[in-house]
């Protein structure tokens, strides 16, 4: 996940980021026009949404990303551990089925990207999702939860990522928010609770 952003060069940016057509889109200097927390020991990433890795997902927004400071690290309950939101334009529709497909080509594009071939040949398998509705969490416009199972691109052992997504839409906004939990740690442990409160805090508007 970390280090993709050298593929994402030369894009044109959707309209209400205020950057100019002909401008490359950077993400350290982009001002999201909502609230997100950055944390102290929390990476941030983002990048233009249709997704270099992954153009079969058709939406145009931008992912904003925050890591847990032990993402990377295979001994903590942090590792792989993280959460991202698309704002995206318009309102899309989700359903499970949907999130299922969005998901697969996600991280099959996100494998293929962070990997050398010929080093994982054997080890290989095709990304599997598995997403269904979950009781609507309050100001969603649905919530779902499910599973990811996939190669770990790190360790080159297979993993299964477990994930809460949330949509969202705002008042006089032409926008949706889809925000994505994900952990392979069970959902009782206390790495989920720092995950969410991303969301607890979030707000549609900068203040």
């Amino acid at each position: 996940m970390k280090n993709i952003l050298f593929a994402v060069v030369l894009l044109l940016f959707l309209k209400s980021s205020g950057q100019n057509a002909n401008e490359e889109f950077d993400g350290k200097k982009w001002e999201a026009p909502y609230s997100l927390d950055t944390l102290k020991g929390w990476d941030v990433e983002r990048f233009l949404i249709p997704i270099s890795f992954a153009p079969s997902i058709p939406y145009k927004g931008v992912e904003d990303i925050r890591f847990t400071p032990g993402w990377a690290k295979k001994t903590t309950n942090e590792y792989w551990s993280y959460a991202f939101l698309w704002y995206l334009d318009g309102t899309p529709t989700f359903d499970d089925k949907t999130i299922e497909n969005n998901l697969k080509a996600y991280y099959t594009g996100l494998i293929k990207v962070n990997s050398d071939s010929s080093k994982i040949a054997g080890k290989l398998f095709p990304v599997t999702t598995s997403i269904k509705p979950r009781t609507t969490e309050k100001g969603d416009l649905k919530t779902f939860d499910g599973s990811v199972h996939m190669l770990d691109y790190m360790s080159k052992e297979p993993i299964t990522l477990n994930v809460v997504i949330h949509i969202r839409s705002c008042a006089g906004k032409d926008k949706t928010f889809v925000f994505h939990e994900i952990s392979p740690m069970p959902y009782s442990d206390d790495v989920w609770k720092r995950i969410h409160q991303f969301w607890v805090n979030f707000k549609c508007n900068k203040e």
